[in-house]
């Protein structure tokens, strides 16, 4: 019952914090998804309910959407989720997540200090790339374009509905490759049915609460972010060397 509990009120958390700010369901749940189901079931519950609250909102904000940025966002990405695979396969998993969760605490403190990123095409690709080769290897796609974003001091608008968009494509992707490489279970399917009254809860009340958020306060809010993601790899990387 507990557990349940838990399970409900962590979907309801992370949907308001995804829906408020185009990111934030991984970063959020996977941690808590993790203690209640295996990594496999905790990996697809993820991406269906995310892939919920992205199709949910896409055509609302569609006119958000910097779709100059976007297809070369998706262009680098489909490059880089090869090598991601590669690595997750041949790479000491813990090892590589150390270096991420440095490099990103390490970037985010920088931007914290108004360090500031030069937007171009070759980074644009490059943003992508690293999208999708962290989507493969550690399954989360969300630290390199939240960086970039914050680094090119994007608005909230353009980045909310340019990353929920780019998200319906790279989970859409990532699930397909789970059911053809893991499968799928009863498990996965009921809990994200049970799932959806909250998500539709935090689906209005994020939409609430990003109308209330000023600029200033939703950078706050992303620099949080990638500090949380920063910590949980690093949780991560320690535990599975020790």
């Amino acid at each position: 019952m507990i557990e349940l509990l838990l399970f409900f009120l962590l979907i309801l958390l992370a949907s308001v914090l995804q829906t408020s700010s185009g990111f934030g369901f991984s970063i959020m749940a996977t941690p808590f998804l993790l203690m209640l189901f295996s990594p496999p079931e905790a990996m697809q519950i993820n991406i269906v309910l995310s892939l919920v609250i992205s199709l949910a909102l896409i055509w609302k904000i569609r006119s958000d959407v910097d779709f100059a940025l976007l297809k070369k966002v998706v262009i680098g990405s489909i490059v880089g989720a090869p090598l991601g695979s590669f690595i997750f396969t041949l790479v000491d998993l813990p090892t590589f997540k150390l270096i991420i969760a440095i490099i990103l605490i390490g970037v985010t403190i920088l931007l914290m200090k108004n360090f500031t990123i030069r937007p171009s095409k070759k980074r644009d690709y490059g943003v992508g790339f690293l999208s999708g080769l962290l989507t493969t290897s550690i399954g989360m796609a969300g630290p390199p374009l939240l960086l970039y974003f914050a680094g090119t001091q994007k608005n909230k608008e353009n980045t909310r509905a340019t990353s929920i968009a780019y998200f319906i494509f790279i989970y859409l992707i990532s699930l397909l490759f789970q059911l053809l490489i893991e499968g799928t279970s009863k498990t996965v399917w009921m809990n994200s049915l049970y799932a959806l009254p909250l998500v539709l809860c935090g689906l209005v009340l994020g939409q609430i609460l990003f109308k209330r958020l000023n600029q200033k306060l939703f950078t706050k809010m992303i620099y949080i972010l990638l500090l949380v993601a920063g910590v949980f790899l690093l949780g991560q990387s320690v535990v599975a060397m020790f």
